[in-house]
């Protein structure tokens, strides 16, 4: 059964790692188009902080799901990506070519990859103020007592987040296990370093980034209509770029701060895929071990 499902590769792995040069090269080589699993890359203006590929760099591969949400306006979840992914792999697909599934969002990646649906839950608007109020401290020692399991698996500065697994497990008294029907057969490539390694470039990179233009970036974000809540939710860069705005840090503590966070969110994310152990795992040196890798793939389960 499984080999009757279309084929696709997944390149995966902590942030910082190069999955985007990696994946734009397999593309070249595989006739493939990419399909981007980003939580923040689907917003349109959020593209320094988040690392976006840019047109450059694209090298004229087509890029699928960056720059298809309004940051101003409703959140962008996982069931909306899981549907507009679906369909950009089938369009993919129906012409011929190979998707490529490349990013850092664990969650984003299972839900479509491995047909993930979750609990359908309604919003409960008073729950939802009385926890408005609330730290992401305090939030997250409440999802802790209600469904370890899911906590350990948050954004622990995700407020809107930690609100909706809060919600969902009182709700249902936990949160279940997501129920899954693959609709794919799926390789999976995955990117990492060693702790040093990555914690240096995550430095380097947060310095080009700062240089690039972030600050101006959330600060033009603002002025278009994003909220200073709105953006401390999106998380890492915009979280921490806003209270610099805000003059709640100084741009010292706001780097220190933030690259801090970045090293911990880059746990997090190997925390997650190191649950999934059919990830072939490469260093980012190793790019032509993964072509060679995929090939093989393609041939074995054509």
């Amino acid at each position: 059964m499984k080999k009757q499902l279309p084929k696709i590769i997944v390149v995966c792995g902590p942030t910082a790692t190069g999955k985007s040069d990696l994946a734009v090269l397999l593309a070249r080589e595989l006739d493939a188009e990419i399909v981007s699993a980003d939580s923040r890359q689907v917003y349109r203006g959020m593209d320094i902080g988040s690392g976006k590929i840019t047109a450059r760099e694209m090298k004229k591969i087509p890029h699928h799901l960056l720059d298809v949400a309004d940051p101003r306006k409703a959140r962008y979840t996982v069931d909306d990506f899981k549907r507009d992914g679906e369909a950009a792999v089938a369009d993919i697909l129906s012409r011929g070519r190979l998707p490529i599934i490349c990013g850092g969002t664990g969650f984003y990646i299972d839900a479509l990859v491995k047909g993930e649906t979750y609990p359908d839950v309604p919003p409960n608007q008073t729950l939802r103020k009385q926890l408005a109020n609330k730290t992401v401290v305090q939030l997250m020692a409440m999802i802790r007592k209600l469904d370890p399991r899911r906590a350990k698996t948050l954004d622990p500065f995700n407020k809107v987040r930690i609100i909706r697994a809060i919600e969902i497990a009182k709700t249902l008294g936990s949160i279940p296990k997501v129920r899954r029907a693959p609709k794919y057969n799926a390789f999976y490539i995955g990117l990492t370093l060693d702790k040093e390694s990555l914690r240096e470039k995550i430095h380097v990179r947060l310095i080009k980034r700062i240089k690039a233009g972030m600050v101006v970036e959330v600060a033009k974000l603002k002025t278009s209509g994003v909220s200073w809540k709105r953006l401390e939710a999106f998380g890492l860069e915009y979280r921490y770029v806003a209270l610099y705005l805000q003059k709640k840090l100084t741009k010292d503590e706001m780097l220190a701060q933030l690259e801090s966070e970045i090293v911990r969110y880059a746990r997090r994310q190997m925390q997650w895929f190191t649950k999934n152990k059919g990830i072939l795992w490469l260093s980012p040196a190793e790019k032509q071990k993964a072509l060679i890798s995929a090939k093989k793939y393609l041939r074995v389960s054509a």
